[in-house]
């Protein structure tokens, strides 16, 4: 039980689910109605595994920086093997893949394309600071843009908008995140912008973004592309973004990291209303 808990944890569940649930609101919003329920589990599941995988492999290539950074993570304190970890990616990634490919040949190759940032970034941009970070958020708001994809209209404009926004959420946690992980991160001499310019730079260029989505989440409403009460779940991530960013602000030190996932949770749970919401038919 603790080895399936270890592994539980390795691939942050809320982080793939998030994930999964970005590529639903991108077929949702592509169409205007919800596709067959087939289509949306093996879209969803698909990038699902391939998130899990790429973060499982993060752990795997941090492990040193993780014995500094977050030592109670399962690989630094014992519990998985690196090996177990590798196998796991693997697994994780070819089932992944898989299902991708039963959607169609375009979406397997765009699924291997965001794979091979993904791990790009665990194995070499990671160290290259805000060039790492854009990747990787480039990588998260192509989520939307994979769930158009999957129904073959994946340049709409609202799904083009979401990708913006789940990019930017995604930029500003990792330059968060960076300013949480600066002893570890110095022993592969990052040039993150927490490194560079310091900790408090890095959380105010953070919040600046956080900001910035707060704002911009609210022109779909300004060009009518919604209905007036879907401000209902926007707003509730606003107000999760919001909040966090004002504790993120004033933490200290790993205190900030449960602020990161605070927004992460609070951004997720908007979406989820956003779904339940359009499932009810308001």
């Amino acid at each position: 039980m603790k080895k399936l808990k270890g592994l539980f944890s390795l691939i942050r569940f809320e982080l793939p689910l998030a994930a999964g649930i970005c590529v639903v609101l991108g077929q949702l919003f592509a169409l205007g109605y919800f596709a067959p329920v087939y289509l949306i589990l093996t879209a969803a599941l698909s990038v699902f595994f391939i998130s899990a995988s790429i973060l499982v492999s993060n752990d795997y290539f941090d492990i040193e920086t993780d014995r500094i950074n977050a030592p109670h993570r399962p690989i630094p304190s014992g519990l998985i093997i690196p090996e177990e970890a590798l196998a796991f990616t693997v697994f994780l990634l070819l089932t992944g893949l898989i299902l991708s490919s039963t959607i169609s040949i375009t979406a397997l190759f765009f699924s291997i394309g965001l794979t091979i940032i993904g791990f790009l970034y665990n194995r070499k941009l990671k160290k290259h600071g805000l060039i790492g970070n854009i990747m990787v958020s480039f990588s998260v708001g192509m989520t939307f843009v994979f769930g158009g994809l999957s129904v073959g209209f994946p340049l709409n404009k609202i799904v083009m908008f979401f990708a913006v926004i789940a990019a930017l959420v995604d930029l500003g946690e990792e330059i968060a995140a960076d300013s949480m992980d600066i002893k570890g991160d110095m022993l592969i001499y990052s040039n993150s912008i927490a490194i560079k310019h310091g900790k408090e730079k890095a959380l105010h260029v953070s919040a600046f973004i956080f900001v910035l989505v707060i704002l911009l989440s609210l022109v779909p409403f300004l060009l009518q592309w919604f209905k007036v009460v879907y401000l209902i779940p926007i707003t509730v991530m606003d107000i999760f973004i919001g909040y966090s960013t004002f504790c993120l602000i004033r933490s200290k030190d790993e205190e900030g990291r449960k602020y990161i996932r605070l927004l992460y949770l609070g951004a997720t749970f908007g979406l989820i209303v956003f779904l339940i919401m359009r499932m009810m038919g308001l």
